[in-house]
C-alpha cells in the first residue's frame, strides 16, 4: 500500500501499539490483517520494518468506531500481531489497549467530552463485554499529564479508571470452563479460569521454581517452556477455546507467595513471560485467589472488606485489582491504568 493510513500511536497501560478508526483499515479480514502484519513487521523477531517493538506487549493493535449498541459509547476490536508469526488474533481482549480507547475516541472526535471527567462506556468486540473508562477532560480535552503511577511505566500520568461488567466466562462460556476449582494435567493442580481473560494458574513450587525468577531466567528455561506449553495445549479443549496451538490464548500464570501482596505472578502470554501482568489477566489471578480451592487460593493473603483491594504482584511491581462481591462470588472488577498519546499522523505498509 503506498498511502498511508491514518494512526495513533499510544502506550495504554504497560503495552504500546496502534489505535485506528474502523474505516480506515480494510473490511475484510484477511485483508486488513496482512496489512497490519506490513505495518507492525511482522514475521520478524526484530520487527525491524515496522513499527512493533520486537515484544508481544509492543506489538498491539486497537480497532475503534462508534457505536450504535444503546447504552455504547464506541466499539473496540483488539487485534495480537504476533512478532515472529504470520499471524494476527482476536482471540483476546486487552485491557491494557483499552485504557487508550477513551482518549482515542474523544481525539477522533467519536465522542464529545462531558465536563472535567468523561465516562466512556465500551463494547469489548472480542468477548462482547462492556468496560467503562473515566477519563480527565479538563476544558473538553483529554488531559495525559497527572499523579498517578502504576507499575512497569515509568513516571506518572493522568488516572483513567476501568471498570469491567460481566466479564465472567467472556471466552470460555463460563468463569470455570470445567466446572472445577482445581482440575489436574500432566499430573499438575491448576485452575483454568476465565474472568475477562483464558488463564492457566499453576504453582511455581510444582515446577522447581521459587516465583522470584525473572521473566529472561523464565524465557531461557527450555524445559519449563515446554511442560509449560504440553499443559496449555490440553487446557485449550478444556476451556472450551479449541486447539490453541496458533492461539495467543490461555495465558500462563505460576503462582506464588507473595511479597506483600495478595499473590506473586509471573505469566507466559503465552509462549515469553510477561514483564508485568496484563489487566484482564490480574482480574483472572485475582479472582482465582478467591476461589475455594486451587493453586493460587491455597497461598493467596486475601484483605478484609468490600469490595477488596487485591495486590498481584508481577516482575516488574504490582497490580491493584479491585473485586466487588456478592455471596462470595466476584460480581464487577475495576483497575487502574494511564495511557498517553505518542504519535498521530500516517503509518504506511
Amino acid at each position: 500500500m503506498s498511502d498511508g493510513v491514518p494512526c495513533m500511536w499510544m502506550r495504554g497501560g504497560t503495552s504500546k501499539g496502534g489505535y485506528f478508526l474502523a474505516d480506515d483499515l480494510p473490511t475484510d479480514p484477511i485483508a486488513r490483517d496482512a496489512l497490519l502484519l506490513r505495518i507492525m513487521g511482522s514475521p520478524d523477531p526484530r520487527q525491524i520494518d515496522g513499527m512493533g517493538g520486537a515484544d508481544p506487549l509492543t506489538s498491539k493493535v486497537a480497532v475503534v468506531q462508534k457505536s450504535a449498541r444503546e447504552g455504547v459509547d464506541v466499539d473496540y476490536l483488539f487485534l495480537q500481531v504476533f512478532v515472529d508469526q504470520p499471524t494476527v488474533t482476536d482471540m483476546q481482549n486487552c485491557g491494557n489497549i483499552l485504557a487508550g480507547v477513551g482518549p482515542f475516541a474523544i481525539e477522533r472526535g467519536l465522542i464529545s467530552p462531558k465536563g472535567d471527567v468523561t465516562d466512556i462506556r465500551i463494547f469489548m468486540e472480542n468477548t462482547g463485554q462492556i468496560a467503562v473508562a473515566t477519563v480527565e477532560t479538563p476544558g473538553g480535552t483529554v488531559r495525559y499529564d497527572g499523579n498517578a503511577q502504576i507499575d512497569g511505566v515509568p513516571g506518572t500520568a493522568a488516572p483513567i479508571p476501568i471498570v469491567f461488567e460481566d466479564t465472567a466466562g467472556s471466552s470460555c462460556g463460563a468463569l470455570l470452563p470445567t466446572g472445577n476449582a482445581v482440575d489436574q494435567i500432566n499430573g499438575v493442580e491448576v485452575t483454568l479460569i476465565d474472568n475477562g481473560m483464558p488463564c492457566v494458574i499453576l504453582s511455581a513450587s510444582d515446577f522447581g521454581l521459587t516465583g522470584r525468577e525473572t521473566p529472561v531466567e523464565l524465557d531461557e528455561n527450555a524445559e519449563l517452556k515446554t511442560r509449560l506449553e504440553a499443559i496449555r495445549l490440553q487446557a485449550g479443549p478444556m476451556m472450551n477455546l479449541g486447539d490453541v496451538r496458533n492461539k495467543s490464548v490461555p495465558k500462563m500464570s505460576l503462582v506464588s507467595a507473595a511479597a506483600k501482596g495478595a499473590i506473586s505472578t509471573r505469566t507466559f502470554i503465552p509462549h515469553r513471560c510477561h514483564k508485568a501482568i496484563g489487566v484482564l489477566g490480574a482480574v483472572s489471578v485475582g479472582t482465582a485467589c478467591l476461589l475455594p480451592d486451587g493453586p493460587a487460593a491455597k497461598i493467596a493473603n486475601i484483605p478484609g472488606g468490600n469490595p477488596l483491594s487485591l495486590s498481584i504482584e508481577h516482575p516488574t511491581g504490582e497490580f491493584t485489582v479491585i473485586a466487588t462481591l456478592d455471596n462470595g462470588e466476584v460480581v464487577k472488577a475495576g483497575v487502574l491504568r494511564t495511557a498517553r498519546k505518542l504519535m498521530d499522523g500516517e503509518v504506511y505498509a
